[in-house]
Formats: C-alpha cells, structure tokens, sequence
C-alpha cells in the first residue's frame, strides 16, 4: 500500500465511523516494533506499523486505523482520549475498534529472560531476581548475611 492509499483509507474511516474529517497526516512507520499504530499529541499525525498490513491484511489495518483515530478526534476535542479514560473505551465501542492489537506471528507471547538465584549463607534463604545484584553491596533482608549466587535460570516471563 502507497503513502497516498493509506492517506485516502484513514480520511474515509475517518468520515464514515466518525463522521468527522482527519486533517492531518497518516504515514507507515517501519521503525514501529511493539505497537500497531501511535497517535502524535503534537503533530496530530497517526503512524502505522507497516508489519501489520504485512502479516495481517487490510482488515487488521483498518482496526488499528479505528484505534489511533479515537485518539485524535478525543484529543483535538478536549476530551479523554488515554487508554484508561472512559470517553476513550467508550468511542472504541462505539466504532468497533480494540483496545489493543494482535500480536505479529514471529513475535513470541512470553518472552525469554533470565533469572538469578541467590541464597543467603547464614539463614538459607533463596531470592529469585530477574537484575543481576552486586554481592559486594547487598546482604539478606532477613538475617543481614552475605549473599551467594546459585545459578542463572532461563525462565518465561510475560
């Protein structure tokens, strides 16, 4: 899909499901990686993540297009347009659109990270920690005694 495609889609949805018109710029973002689309307080622009439209098709494309414009019509009249405010749930309802979007094929749910057990030499107490500590620095919050690492642990973590 061109520049002037995806201009011409979201000025559409824009009058069709908000019977408003969007006025400023709507441009793909290949730099995007953790989200569909975002909405510019300052500019009043709407990027989109290209991977989307990619992995997705149009249809994926047009909710996230629904998403971002609650946030700018909300936004340029004054009202809740954040995530959490009810004007903002609200809107979504109203036009159909999600609150969040899918995640994209290749990237995996729970993510890979580790984690580092450490044991307390004194009362034996083990602390699981996903930050390495300095040994130096730290001691037991129970007993006050010096800290040993047992192990790195590759674990899930959502």
């Amino acid at each position: 899909m061109e520049q002037n495609e995806l201009q011409k889609l979201v000025e559409n949805i824009s009058l069709q499901c908000f019977n408003k018109p969007f006025q400023h710029q709507a441009l793909f973002n290949p730099r995007l990686r953790t989200t569909g689309g975002r909405y510019l307080l300052h500019s009043h622009n709407i990027e989109l993540n290209p991977k989307y439209y990619e992995a997705f098709g149009e249809e994926e494309l047009i909710l996230i297009i629904k998403h971002e414009l609650c946030h700018y019509h909300l936004h340029l009249e004054g009202k809740g347009y954040r995530h959490r405010d009810r004007d903002f749930r609200e809107l979504l309802l109203q036009v159909g659109a999600p609150r969040y979007c899918r995640h994209l094929p290749h990237q995996k749910h729970q993510a890979q990270r580790k984690f580092y057990m450490y044991a307390c030499l004194q009362c034996g107490l083990t602390y699981q920690r996903k930050k390495r500590m300095d040994l130096q620095r730290y001691v037991c919050g129970k007993c006050t005694g010096r800290l040993k690492m047992i192990e790195n642990i590759l674990g899930k973590w959502c």
